[in-house]
């Protein structure tokens, strides 16, 4: 099968030959249509994280079941799928509690293993890791959800829990951060969005953003639109820089959430923990979203209320998704929204 595959760790990355994926007896093999290209695959490519190598890229994806293992039962052939990018074990505590996202025994397509950057992909654990396609949702639009449309709507509904007319600030507008000021808006929130690329922030704005900052001092300004500090925040660019400010921009008993992955030396960032103390504040992670709730963000898909489709900046095809991944070593995009490659 055609696949962009990588040797090295920031080498060219080219569109190759490689076998087809093996089915796993718990499996399925998925004939992937599209795939996002995602920040998150740049990390890998660049080498923030550990892959095999060589090594293909990719972990936010929708298809078509081509071929199921013997232990498969709620899935057929011909079934139109997407999965999330943390597939879990299906049998552990956390899986069994609904809290896949953080399987200790978790996959991650495009990461533990070969990814959705090819004509076909490999998924564990069948059962319990793939979504069913509504008839409403096209391809495209369910390659925007796997990951960063998935983890803010996880990370808003559960970890956040954002209430109607409360304000969140969303610090970068890339895939992440936009799906996060879509989300917001549809759950009556009041969003301000910070970032240093107009585009972005212009894309912010027509997806119901109330206010947009851009400047050396995001923190006042954001203090100032929502008159003492948002109610939530989102550091959806990962950086020491962006996850302070975000913390700095909340007011007393705010709530922060960390969506952009802090690596390398953001790993261990200090944030103002005078100011999460003494305001009582919460710091919280979100980390993709299990399977069994993706019928709630679909349901709000299918109904209109989400629109994940405004999302898109550009579809490509697979001999462009190398190029686009490269491409994300520039700090400010040339234009805002997310990338797809249909297969």
């Amino acid at each position: 099968m055609r696949a962009v595959v990588f040797d090295v760790v920031g080498s060219l990355l080219r569109v190759d030959n490689v076998p087809s994926p093996e089915c796993p007896r718990a499996g399925v093999v998925i004939d992937v249509k599209a795939t996002g290209i995602c920040r998150s695959d740049w990390h890998a490519w660049r080498g923030h994280e550990v892959v095999p190598l060589p090594h293909v890229p990719g972990h936010e994806f929708s298809g078509v079941v081509t071929e199921t293992g013997a232990e498969v039962s709620a899935f057929s052939v011909g079934d139109r799928v997407t999965v999330p990018f943390v597939n879990g074990c299906g049998q552990c505590d956390w899986c069994r509690a609904g809290q896949a996202q953080v399987c200790p025994h978790q996959t991650q397509p495009g990461f533990t293993h070969a990814g959705s950057f090819a004509e076909q992909i490999a998924i564990g654990a069948a059962d319990f890791n793939l979504v069913r396609l509504p008839d409403a949702v096209d391809f495209v639009t369910a390659a925007v959800l796997g990951c960063r449309f998935a983890t803010a709507f996880h990370a808003l509904t559960a970890q956040a829990q954002l209430k109607p007319e409360e304000w969140l600030a969303v610090f970068g507008c890339g895939g992440v951060g936009l799906s996060a000021v879509m989300i917001a808006v549809a759950l009556g929130a009041r969003v301000v969005a910070v970032d240093l690329s107009p585009a972005a922030l212009a894309r912010a704005a027509d997806l119901g953003a109330e206010a947009t900052v851009a400047g050396t001092d995001p923190v006042s300004a954001v203090r100032s639109v929502t008159a003492g500090g948002a109610h939530s925040s989102v550091d959806a660019f990962g950086s020491a820089a962006t996850a302070a400010c975000a913390v700095r921009s909340l007011r007393a008993r705010g709530r922060h959430v960390q969506l952009g992955l802090m690596l390398g030396e953001d790993e261990r960032a200090a944030l103002p923990w005078d100011l999460v103390v003494a305001h009582e504040m919460q710091v919280l992670g979100s980390h993709g979203m299990a399977a069994r709730d993706y019928p709630a963000m679909l349901a709000m898909i299918a109904d209109g209320r989400l629109e994940p489709q405004r999302l898109l900046g550009e579809v490509v095809d697979l001999e462009q998704a190398g190029e686009v991944l490269m491409a994300m070593d520039r700090p400010v995009p040339a234009q805002a929204g997310i990338v797809v490659a249909t297969i």
